[in-house]
């Protein structure tokens, strides 16, 4: 099959595309051309700025592909833009949103089924943490009508692996390199759950093999966090209590994945998959996942927003001593 991606060079996009080529597909990327590219030589390069509208998809003007998978529309500008211009030249359409699109996550699990964001206005072009998922509840919106059952909508939750750099799960694999006492929050009882973005992206390729159509959220193994602890290698883990994290300032920038079993945002954690197990997702072990970034990172190491002298600080105030003291 010969299908484009519209987007394809960084994180979930670059996944894509190395399935892509693993399946044996023609490959054609659209992008704006300004990201670093280190996509195989086989892979056709066609540039232009999708939040121009139809003035920046001219590259895409009289071409056909099979499918198109659409990893970078955030914003309703952009998808209707692209989507109506390729409404004729495509078969099936395969949109990545998102599971920020659902209203609630207090109800777990989080299933297809339940209810949205009230939709973003078509005008709005700011991508935000309040408006990001209203956004892709409109964009959803736009590609189903012009696409009707041509179109297969996937909703991951927090992705992980090589190539990330969200700073999320990598922070916790750069963090269990370092070694030495690790701060982890609570007792080790609530659950984190990733999906793994090979799994994602092969997913995505199977879907287009088998002409499928539908719904699906994709999320991978939910592990408590003391079998996380235990898969990221971490030997000298301290458990600080939640009233403690609380106490010392910290948020989910500082401890990311961290969500309390029960919270209003439980359901980050909780994301059901069953659609999308029956229609083909495999699951990458949550051990190798953890081995692959840690190899990637190696080479491409982040800086965390909580810094070791501060974390020294927290464990030293949950063992009842001062800081410098």
């Amino acid at each position: 099959m010969n299908v484009l991606v519209l987007g394809g060079t960084h994180f979930i996009g670059r996944h894509i595309v190395d399935a892509l080529c693993a399946g044996g597909h023609g490959v054609t990327v659209f992008t704006r051309g300004q990201s670093p590219d280190e996509l195989p030589a086989q892979v056709e390069r066609l540039h232009g700025d999708r939040s121009e509208g139809v003035a920046g998809l001219a590259a895409l003007a009289g071409r056909r592909w099979d499918a198109c998978i659409d990893v970078s529309g955030y914003t309703p500008l952009q998808v209707r833009a692209s989507a109506e211009r390729l409404r004729d030249g495509i078969g099936r359409y395969v949109f990545i949103s998102t599971v920020s699109t659902y209203a609630s996550l207090a109800v777990t699990p989080v299933l297809e089924t339940q209810a949205l964001h009230p939709e973003a206005d078509e005008s709005l072009t700011q991508v935000t943490n309040e408006t990001y998922g209203p956004l892709k509840v409109t964009c959803e919106r736009i590609v189903r009508e012009v696409y009707g059952d041509r179109v297969t909508m996937l909703r991951p939750q927090i992705v992980a692996g090589p190539y990330d750099p969200t700073g999320r799960h990598t922070y916790w694999v750069q963090r269990a390199m370092r070694g030495g006492e690790v701060l982890v929050p609570s007792d080790g009882t609530d659950h984190v759950q990733v999906v793994d973005a090979r799994d994602l992206a092969r997913f995505a390729v199977t879907v287009i093999e088998r002409n499928t159509p539908g719904l699906f959220n994709l999320a991978g193994p939910r592990l408590t966090w003391t079998a996380f602890v235990e898969a990221l290698g971490i030997s000298n883990p301290v458990w600080v209590s939640t009233e403690m994290i609380a106490t010392a300032g910290l948020t989910l920038a500082d401890l990311p994945l961290f969500v309390r079993d029960g919270s209003d945002s439980a359901g980050a954690m909780h994301v059901g998959h069953d659609a999308a197990t029956a229609a083909g997702l495999t699951h990458t072990a949550a051990a190798v996942t953890i081995a692959d970034t840690r190899t990637w990172l190696r080479a491409h190491p982040m800086t965390p927003v909580l810094t070791a002298d501060r974390e020294a600080d927290i464990i030293a105030m949950s063992r009842g001593i001062r800081p410098g003291s």
